[in-house]
């Protein structure tokens, strides 16, 4: 086994983690938050949550 350190090309995301995000950018990025499920046809025409 080799004692040498190995080393990667690109950083790890545990020593450099994305930058955090506003709430409202996230929105206007992806869209507003939806459900797993979508409601289906006739949840929809009769309301039912």
């Amino acid at each position: 086994m080799t004692s040498a350190p190995i080393r990667s090309s690109t950083p790890d995301e545990w020593s450099s983690p994305r930058p955090h995000t506003d709430a409202s950018l996230r929105r206007i990025k992806y869209g507003a938050v939806r459900p797993m499920e979508e409601p289906g046809l006739f949840a929809r025409w009769f309301g039912r949550r």
